[in-house]
């Protein structure tokens, strides 16, 4: 018992504690989150003596499973079991195993991947764009939508075709026995809802349920968790509703949100003391998230001390601000710091080129963390062969990449024939497409294909012709005759694919200012330099975007893109408190030193733009931003408030009213909505 405690404060102690009912444990960032759902497994089991199988444990990560499993175990002694710790999606996979008959299926199912998923889709459908059919499929079963649904639901052709495809790949699955990684969710649920006995039984198996990161979970894991809890309420949430950052995953912040509201008569315990940052860098967080109105409330108390102030980078462009960054980085690593305790976050991965660029200027290594380096990404590689054929039209081995981008109706069987006819020939292939009659070309492809090849070899010849007069010209003839864009035009990250195609065009243009003489092929010597990093070894700084960071903690952490477009990240789609959260998730993985860094200009969508200082400098009260918002209301969720003629009642909901703010009062059982200005707080 000594074990478990021995490392808790007060909040912590008191939540471990409350073992029965609803609880809600708000855990701020580096406030021992983890330690606390570790310990109060442990205490279950090992001090109130609730046998470890009656526990049920969910996470998100099998790396967060592993090390809350080692961490709960070392302080359990008499257990012969282990408690069920995993991901929600392995708890899934072993309740089918023993469930899915019910369903007439047999539990020898497979359980298939993403590239598995799209082989299928393409199989059944390889006119539409399967990005945008797998997410589409992906939706539906997240919202627990039938195919039918689906095709009700569409209003338009497109998405019509898609219902259809997403029928044939349900009856494919079935046929063949496999379930996909969103089934895993779907049908443990669907077992669950239409079978009360299975439910009631399930729900007693596990009497005590405990989630991790469930700011994080969506729509479908709520009702889950609801179904196993069917006969009991003792179900313990840990999250932070001020990190919740995958909205755009699905993930809904409503349900931390209105915790108290799906399971009535929670305890609310608030994690604030936070053992990773230091003092100032506590104080922008606290200052920054403060602006956000969707958000129960609470504020990081330092535990560690005072320390540097946040340090704010200005500079006039990307490159200048790559050069600060590194010589900064260098003074770290020269006073003795780890390179592994560096991290330079952005929001955009197209960010990361220039910082790549001054790094390797820099003779720094580093490491991209959950993503491609800006020259290894798909579009910019397609870019990249293009520019290779219009140097070299016999370089088979990019014209092969791009031979179908934009689609040209060519299978894989068409390349082939087309990739023998040229060996026969004892020819390249652009020399070949070029000297074959349509005729000749007609008996390999289908007849509008052999005259789309045509068209092409023709395209590739005139924009070669450009190249050769002007080098500068020739990046817009390339997009315009061969309009590279579409590509990526309907895939689900079709924004951030555009931004990085821009990113390569600003990038082409700004060498060939600097290098007015510079051929094509000194351009691509050039590339070939600056992502050739096969001679870096032993340790490195790391590099990632903000999402990629949650979770982690790094000695210094420098932020980059602080400007408006970037971070906040503005239009459509976008919410600017989920953009606000990112921001607070980026600062707080800080512990001793923090670096915010903006740049005057950019290259962005493919020219130079100037930008505006995020107005997250204002609002963390480091400096004058673009904008000033206005601060919270006084009032959030859950205050209890008076009104002279309505008496005393709670506030389950604050909204902006013009200048005001409006409150929405459960004033015992009645519901009103009514301005801050004429309620007082209790």
């Amino acid at each position: 018992m000594e074990k478990i405690f021995e490392r808790l404060n007060e909040s912590q102690k008191s939540a471990v504690l409350q073992t029965e009912g609803p609880v809600l444990i708000l855990a701020g960032a580096g406030s021992g989150k983890t330690t606390t759902i570790v310990s109060r497994l442990a205490y279950l089991i090992e001090g109130v003596g609730i046998p470890a199988s009656n526990t049920l444990t969910l996470t998100f990560t099998n790396k967060a499973a592993k090390e809350m499993k080692e961490r709960s175990m070392a302080m359990i002694e008499n257990v012969q079991y282990p408690p069920l710790l995993c991901t929600f999606h392995k708890f899934g996979l072993l309740f089918l195993k023993f469930n899915i008959h019910l369903l007439n299926r047999k539990n020898n199912f497979v359980v298939i991947d993403t590239d598995d998923k799209k082989k299928i889709l393409k199989k059944i459908n390889a006119d539409l764009p399967l990005p945008l059919v797998a997410s589409e499929i992906s939706r539906y079963k997240n919202s627990l939508m039938s195919p039918d649904d689906a095709y009700k639901q569409a209003e338009v052709f497109h998405y019509q075709q898609i219902a259809e495809v997403y029928k044939e790949y349900e009856v494919y699955l079935a046929e063949n026995n496999l379930v996909d990684f969103d089934d895993l969710i779907a049908l443990t649920y669907k077992l669950l809802d239409e079978n009360e006995e299975l439910a009631q039984k399930t729900s007693q198996r596990y009497q005590y349920i405990m989630i991790d990161e469930y700011q994080d979970t969506n729509e479908l894991q709520l009702k889950l968790l609801q179904k196993l809890c069917s006969s009991h309420t003792n179900i313990c949430v840990v999250g932070d509703d001020d990190q919740s950052i995958y909205g755009w995953r699905g993930a809904h912040i409503r349900n931390i949100m209105e915790f108290d509201e799906d399971f009535l008569g929670a305890k609310i315990f608030k994690l604030e003391e936070n053992y990773r940052s230091r003092s100032p860098i506590l104080k922008v967080a606290n200052a920054l998230i403060e602006h956000n109105r969707s958000r129960l409330g609470k504020k990081l108390i330092a535990t560690r001390g005072d320390g540097e102030e946040v340090s704010v980078l200005n500079s006039n462009d990307e490159n200048e601000e790559a050069k600060k960054i590194a010589i900064k980085v260098q003074k770290l690593l020269d006073s003795g710091v780890r390179a592994k305790e560096i991290a330079i976050l952005y929001r955009v991965n197209v960010l990361s080129r220039s910082i790549e660029e001054g790094l390797n200027r820099a003779g720094i290594g580093y490491k991209l963390v959950g993503g491609l380096r800006f020259y290894d990404r798909a579009e910019v590689k397609d870019l990249i062969s293009y520019i290779r054929v219009i140097a070299n039209k016999h370089d088979d081995f990019s014209l092969k990449r791009i031979l179908n981008k934009p689609k040209r109706g060519l299978g894989k069987a068409s390349l082939d024939k087309i990739e023998l006819a040229a060996h026969e020939k004892g020819s390249s292939l652009f020399a070949y497409l070029e000297n074959a009659s349509l005729a000749e070309l007609e008996s390999l492809v289908k007849k509008k294909n052999a005259a789309t090849l045509k068209k092409f070899i023709t395209d590739i010849t005139t924009v070669a012709k450009i190249a050769e007069e002007s080098t500068y010209e020739f990046i817009d003839a390339l997009e315009e005759t061969f309009a590279l864009k579409t590509i990526y035009a309907n895939t689900q990250d079709a924004q951030e694919r555009i931004f990085n195609m821009d990113e390569f065009y600003g990038l082409f243009r700004d060498y060939i200012k600097n290098n007015p003489e510079a051929t094509l092929d000194e351009f691509l010597n050039e590339l070939t330099l600056q992502s050739d990093q096969d001679q870096v070894e032993g340790e490195s700084i790391y590099m990632m975007s903000i999402h990629a960071s949650k979770g982690l903690e790094f000695e210094h952490v420098f932020v980059i893109g602080m400007e408006e477009g970037f971070l906040p990240l503005i239009g459509e789609g976008s919410d600017l408190e989920e953009e606000r959260r990112l921001g607070y998730v980026a600062f707080t993985r800080a512990k001793e030193t923090l670096t915010l860094s903006h740049a005057a200009s950019r290259f962005y969508k493919g020219r130079r733009s100037d930008l505006v200082k995020s107005r997250f400098f204002n609002e963390a009260g480091l400096c004058d931003g673009s904008l000033i918002v206005e601060k919270n209301t006084a009032f959030k969720k859950g205050d209890l408030v008076r009104h002279k003629i309505f008496g005393t009642g709670r506030v389950t909901g604050v909204s902006k009213s013009g200048r005001e703010f409006k409150l929405q009062i459960n004033f015992a059982g009645t519901k009103r909505d009514i301005l801050a200005s004429f309620v007082e707080r209790l």
